[in-house]
């Protein structure tokens, strides 16, 4: 019997079916607590791309708010914190901070920093919970992830343009600029090549803007058209870009329709103030570091040697509601034409107008209503008011504009306006008015509160740069 049991002992010590099962409970336990992780860590990565992502818009949200007072809220209105557009639920106890930065990368871009925001770029941090699900068996419960992200206010391309400028060509212009070294005209030309320079003629991705045809490219994004006052004959306009030494034939003032939707003059002696339709040969591709010197408006703004451009030869003396009208009746065919892109007008001038009755067509009245001799600056302000209405955005540069003037506006809603405010009220916002105050009739108190720069030609980069939108850039950018 002894000798039965030691045997039956023997056989159980040797026999080794099922000492696996707890080697397998041990690494199912292990295996589990991987699988746990793996989900919990693979929910926290997902979770932090939903929070980053909601921090970019809402970077860039606040940014294209910019200059504007309400850019944080702007940016809380896209982030994933309470009440914002971008809120998960996986994402609990959201923080939100905002700072807006004055970068001086971006200024020497062309980006200034202006009132009342005083800075052009968004930085926005945001914080969230990440509820843990399995690793709450090892006493985790939650992850606290944060995401960081920079937003520029400008540089980003946006939609198609249609730039209506509109440049002073009365017999003041003739002055000098001191600061520009040449006359008023050959500064505010020059201005207007810089403007050239930073739009886009084509897509940024083409070799080349393609077939040139009456003016345009074949793959056109922003389009040009230059605008005068006093009006010239539509038979004698080509005097402006053919670098000829003639002046073009100065009719009195035309007066277009306020409500016209296209603008077309024709017939030699027909009155224009439009001397080049819109066109975008001004580069042959948007990366060239040159503007076209066979395009027109190339030509018309003093961008070949030997050719002057645009003539200053006056004669009208000054009235420009109804270039504010054929500018707009312009832009609006060109959008028509054009379906998704936006209109601009860029106007320059010292804001006195003051022609007299002989000098306007025989339909002026001397009601102070468009079209009329009285309250001149006045309807230029309410033709620049009816345009921002319709959806153009408006930039005025007052250049040696004074405090006091435009004689004619001695009733109606602007009775007593001066040079300096008809130009600040044509601007469709504050921040679109620049003004250079450092010319001769001009004085120190006409200044832009939202932008402060004086120089010609970084006031039309700062209008081109206008032109774009919001980028994200890197947070360490300075």
């Amino acid at each position: 019997m002894i000798t039965k049991f030691k045997s039956f002992v023997r056989r159980v010590s040797k026999d080794e079916r099922g000492q696996a099962l707890p080697m397998v409970a041990v690494m199912m336990v292990g295996m589990l607590g991987m699988v746990a992780m793996v989900v919990d860590m693979g929910d926290v990565y997902y979770s932090f791309h939903q929070l980053q992502n909601s921090t970019d818009a809402a970077a860039l949200a606040g940014a294209q708010s910019l200059p504007g007072s309400a850019a944080a809220t702007a940016a809380a209105a896209y982030s994933s914190a309470s009440g914002g557009k971008n809120v998960y639920a996986n994402l609990q106890n959201v923080t939100i901070t905002t700072t807006i930065k004055c970068l001086n990368t971006l200024i020497n871009q062309g980006i200034a920093c202006v009132a009342p925001g005083n800075g052009n770029a968004m930085q926005v941090k945001q914080t969230a919970d990440v509820p843990m699900y399995f690793a709450q068996l090892f006493g985790v419960r939650k992850v606290t992830v944060t995401s960081t992200a920079t937003a520029a206010m400008r540089g980003a391309s946006s939609s198609p343009y249609n730039v209506a400028i509109i440049v002073d060509s009365t017999a003041s212009m003739a002055t000098q600029d001191t600061d520009c070294g040449n006359t008023r005209l050959g500064c505010a030309l020059a201005g207007v090549r810089v403007l050239l320079q930073d739009l886009d003629p084509c897509g940024a991705s083409l070799a080349t803007c393609g077939t040139i045809t009456s003016g345009n490219v074949a793959n056109s994004v922003d389009r040009v058209s230059l605008f005068t006052f006093p009006n010239v004959t539509v038979g004698t306009a080509s005097s402006e870009y053919d670098c000829s030494s003639s002046n073009p034939t100065i009719p009195v003032y035309s007066l277009p329709s306020a409500t016209a939707t296209t603008y077309a003059p024709t017939g030699s002696s027909t009155s224009t103030y439009q001397v080049i339709p819109f066109q975008s040969d001004y580069r042959l591709s948007d990366t060239s570091a040159s503007l076209n010197v066979g395009s027109n408006l190339t030509l018309a703004t003093g961008g070949k040697s030997g050719c002057t451009g645009m003539t200053d030869p006056g004669g009208d003396g000054t009235y420009y509601a109804g270039v504010i009208y054929a500018a707009q009746s312009a832009l609006l065919a060109e959008q028509a034409a054009n379906p998704g892109s936006a209109n601009v007008i860029i106007m320059l001038s010292d804001g006195d107008a003051n022609a007299s009755s002989s000098k306007m067509a025989g339909t002026a009245t001397n009601s102070g209503n468009y079209p009329s001799y009285n309250n001149q600056c006045g309807q230029a302000v309410i033709a620049a008011k009816a345009a921002a209405a319709a959806g153009t955005k408006i930039y005025s540069v007052a250049y040696g504009s004074a405090s006091s003037g435009c004689s004619t506006d001695t009733s109606g809603t602007y009775k007593g306006i001066t040079p300096c405010q008809t130009m600040q009220y044509i601007a469709s916002a504050p921040q679109y008015f620049f003004s250079d105050y450092n010319q001769s009739g001009s004085g120190s108190t006409c200044q832009s509160a939202s932008q402060p720069t004086t120089n010609i030609n970084q006031i039309f980069t700062q209008i081109a740069g206008d032109f774009t939108v919001a980028r994200l850039i890197p947070d360490s950018t300075t």
